[in-house]
């Protein structure tokens, strides 16, 4: 019993080393290609060498870290080709999970997906003002949006490959907040044509609605928050 409890302490110390790890490296706090030498983060952050371990090795699960065996672990880069294919792999991916939700749609889904459509409105509407404090809970409702519209494929691995991809582009998304490069409203007008599709049943006009999202913003240089 009191190894059980053990196991568990660690097991939080590691998620919690490995969130304030994942929050930086999203805000570019920890810049890409930067060496994640573990003494220099236990200074940082505290915790134990064998927990920024573990901490570490589930980062690089989720592709925003990297290992190399005889260099240990480093921030992943983070290039306008990195997010390129990123965005193309998501296209990819959350239409065809959007598709396969769509052949096996019901009442269930359709109102997560209306809610969590109404939750990211709210998300927008406070980003909108308050950039730097409201950053993180806007983009967990963009995540959280993505993640409803595969959640009925019926493939987990499909589910958790969407996961991992959003995971990765999180960084670029909260780079484009911060430097004003997301049209809100664009989006916003987006993502309820999606709903819109998906509760008339016309797969087509939703595909084609998600795919735009992952389609570079005109004009201003960069891709799509998503």
């Amino acid at each position: 019993m009191f190894g059980r409890g053990r196991q568990d302490e660690e097991a939080s110390v590691v998620r919690l080393l490995a969130a304030q790890l994942r929050r930086d490296i999203a805000f570019g706090i920890l810049a890409p290609d930067t060496r994640l030498k573990i003494d220099d983060l236990r200074a940082r952050y505290g915790g134990s060498a064998h927990s920024f371990r573990e901490a570490l090795t589930l980062l690089a699960g989720e592709g925003i870290v990297e290992s190399h065996a005889q260099r240990g672990f480093r921030v992943a880069s983070a290039t306008g080709a990195d997010l390129e294919d990123i965005q193309r792999m998501r296209a990819r991916i959350e239409t065809l999970g959007l598709e396969w939700s769509l052949a096996h749609a019901d009442a269930s889904w359709e109102a997560e997906l209306v809610a969590t459509r109404h939750t990211l409105g709210r998300a927008v509407e406070a980003v909108r003002h308050e950039p730097a404090s409201e950053a993180l809970a806007w983009d967990e409702a963009v995540s959280r949006f993505h993640a409803t519209l595969v959640a009925n494929c019926r493939s987990p691995r499909l589910i958790a490959f969407q996961e991992r991809l959003a995971l990765e582009s999180r960084r670029f998304r909260l780079a484009a907040l911060i430097e004003g490069c997301i049209d809100h409203d664009a989006e916003k007008a987006t993502r309820a044509q999606i709903v819109e599709a998906v509760l008339a049943r016309d797969t087509e006009a939703a595909l084609a609605c998600l795919t735009r999202l992952f389609q570079p913003a005109a004009g201003a240089g960069t891709e799509s928050s998503q």
